[in-house]
């Protein structure tokens, strides 16, 4: 009597929170019509797939266009530093009339004119570090704007695995809801004709009840998901996408020396290394400006009587004298920019390497993992399955011990799915990481 104490004692406890639920059908129904309403209003979307997600998000994300926004500001300012120089011309203008008093005559009227023309001029080559400094700016905005598109396609590829993880979750547990159904009918069957007790009939209805509930709460987290992968790609209407896909993915043909080798041109680094080379540029223009620039001005005009115009043609020079301020605020801000460029380069380079390292490691042991679980578990698993249900049938083993062996199989694929979605994700990373170009094959 000893060996049936533990299995006695887990029915009861089971029993004892069902017997009002296996006692009102209507609220079992209840249940199972919630979860098949949620269903529908969730699924009556068109299915989208990833590449069609990516091509929403290329053109709908927010954070994108707002760095795309930032091209306006780089563009021009090189199209001013390309110009012939960098200070416009002066030109200036005067009319003078002038009353000269004369002795016992009336006043004479004068009219006088001048114009003339000045250009201030650069010495010390500060046009061409600025012309540097601008075209290494749109050079870093393009790599960073290369880098964002591609971070935005890993979040939304990140969403779309989770929403169809959670749809195989749900396709897995409604399978084992269909074996727990025709299992709990075939024993209500065995209780009515004396075969088994009511022991085993209240254990199949909360059996059935609990997968249905579980059905439910991932209905609840897909359309949480669904939300949040709407959100990204920034989708009009209220319509929630229902996603098309599998989680398994080819054998990655990439290897660790060919990552680390990709890393170090991924985008993200080739932006804070134009970072760099124009701050270095726009601090080499700032310690130029400390030179002082060149006036030369040619003016013409004419002055004098009436009778006795006077033409006048004049050449001015002006130069400022750099004594009491050298722009060592321009060059300290320019320095410590400089400063923070290198090391925000320096840090992201070392970072990356041992996270590319880190993320590989990780991939190969989830390999392992997905493999043993595909090719060894998962098929032993589903054979016990099919034989305790004929076992059962039979008469040989108790529902006990198929509620065991059920519980073993939806955990076994819960695992596969689980392990699939942490490799897609890991996968996913690496490649972000590593600037791997290679497009996803896996759908």
């Amino acid at each position: 009597m000893r060996p049936l104490i533990l299995p006695l004692s887990i029915a009861a406890l089971l029993v004892a929170p069902a017997i009002s639920l296996a006692s009102d059908s209507t609220a079992n129904k209840n249940v199972v019509s919630i979860s098949t309403s949620a269903t529908a209003d969730t699924s009556s979307a068109v299915p989208l797939t990833l590449e069609q997600a990516w091509q929403f998000a290329e053109h709908a994300n927010a954070r994108l266009r707002q760095v795309q926004a930032q091209l306006s500001t780089a563009q021009g300012e090189f199209s001013d530093a390309r110009s012939l120089l960098w200070n416009n011309p002066k030109l200036t203008g005067e009319r003078v009339r002038r009353e000269v008093p004369q002795i016992g005559m009336p006043a004479e009227n004068r009219r006088e004119w001048s114009t003339g023309i000045e250009q201030t001029f650069e010495l010390a080559g500060q046009q061409s570090y600025r012309r540097k400094a601008t075209e290494q700016q749109l050079q870093a905005l393009d790599a960073l704007i290369e880098d964002t598109r591609r971070e935005i396609r890993a979040e939304v590829e990140q969403r779309f695995v989770q929403v169809l993880s959670l749809q195989e979750r749900i396709l897995t547990e409604r399978q084992s809801l269909k074996i727990i159904e025709d299992t709990a009918s075939s024993v209500k069957k065995r209780v009515a004709a004396g075969e088994d007790s009511r022991l085993d009939g209240n254990l199949a209805s909360v059996e059935a009840v609990r997968a249905s509930n579980q059905i439910g709460v991932l209905e609840e987290q897909l359309i949480q998901a669904r939300t949040e992968l709407a959100q990204t790609l920034q989708l009009p209407g209220n319509g929630l996408p229902r996603v098309v896909g599998t989680l398994s993915a080819p054998t990655p043909t990439d290897t660790l020396e060919t990552l680390l080798s990709s890393a170090a041109n991924r985008p993200l680094l080739r932006a804070l290394d134009y970072r760099e080379q124009a701050a270095k540029s726009r601090l080499a223009l700032e310690r130029a400006t400390r030179y002082p620039d060149l006036t030369v001005g040619v003016t013409t005009g004419r002055e004098g009587a009436t009778s006795a115009h006077e033409r006048l043609t004049s050449l001015t020079v002006s130069l400022p004298l750099p004594l009491f301020r050298n722009n060592a605020g321009g060059i300290g801000r320019a320095a410590t920019e400089l400063s923070q460029a290198q090391i925000e380069r320096e840090t992201s380079v070392r970072n990356t390497a041992s996270s590319v390292t880190s993320l590989w490691q990780k991939l190969q042991s989830l390999t392992l993992r997905v493999n043993a679980l595909q090719q060894s578990v998962l098929p032993a698993l589903e054979e016990n399955q099919r034989l305790s249900v004929k076992s059962l049938q039979s008469g040989e083993i108790g529902l006990f011990q198929l509620l065991v062996v059920n519980r073993q199989v939806l955990d076994g694929r819960r695992d596969l799915i689980d392990a699939q979605t942490e490799w897609r994700l890991t996968r996913l990373s690496l490649h972000l990481t590593a600037g791997w170009n290679e497009a996803s094959t896996s759908r």
